[in-house]
């Protein structure tokens, strides 16, 4: 397990590190206002409103205990040896997390100070990538309990896994490039939850038939 914690570490880690620079330097800095956006509606409007200083270090925080998660579930996974199988997607997919929650932390203080006005602009698209970046690691995670597609019946059968996981790859991908050039339409961020329920419902429910069709219901599973 320990080839899980590689060099490579070393981009999230720092992103976050830059994070709580920047939190310390809008601290002691008289720029930014009181009230930080904390929230924003379907049609990419503030809608609500933190204290600065809640703010300014809410979001490290966050960034570091998401990290920190993702990095010591592993170690404590009943499953763990196959995390050596895909370390490589699960360095991506924890390292394109970390950038969306500090690329966000940056936008915030751009909506604060008026550069910026509708967050869908940016939220849509970066989420889009990130589905994009998961549909293509989907098919390479191996069967474990914290990452991927994990139904009752992918859990129990490597095979079931293994299927289900190739056709979340299509779909997650198919609804990021969607779900991308819907950011250009009236209605996109309702376009956007459509298209990410169904990239998930789809091999939700298929790996419930599948495992159904290949008769695991009566054999108990693996």
């Amino acid at each position: 397990m320990k080839k899980i914690i590689t060099k490579k570490e070393i981009i999230p880690i720092l992103l976050i590190l830059s994070m709580f620079a920047v939190a310390l330097g809008f601290y002691f800095s008289p720029c930014l206002p009181d009230k930080l956006p904390t929230h924003w509606n379907s049609s990419g409007e503030i809608d609500g409103y933190g204290s600065k200083n809640f703010v300014l270090f809410f979001f490290p925080l966050l960034t570091l205990g998401m990290y920190l998660l993702m990095t010591l579930l592993p170690l404590i996974d009943p499953l763990r040896e196959n995390y050596k199988k895909f370390q490589t997607s699960y360095f991506f997919i924890k390292t394109t997390l970390v950038i969306f929650f500090s690329a966000l932390y940056y936008y915030t203080f751009l909506s604060a100070l008026g550069y910026v006005s509708n967050i869908n602009l940016f939220i849509i698209p970066f989420m889009s990538l990130f589905f994009i970046v998961l549909g293509l690691c989907l098919p390479k995670i191996k069967r474990n309990f914290f990452v991927g597609i994990r139904t009752p019946w992918t859990l129990k059968d490597d095979k079931v896994w293994e299927k289900t996981h190739q056709l979340g790859g299509k779909t997650f991908v198919i609804a990021g490039v969607l779900s991308f050039f819907s950011v250009f339409l009236s209605f996109a961020f309702p376009v956007f939850l459509v298209l990410i329920l169904l990239a998930a419902f789809i091999p939700f429910f298929y790996s419930y038939f599948l495992y159904r069709r290949m008769g695991l219901f009566q054999k108990g599973g693996n």
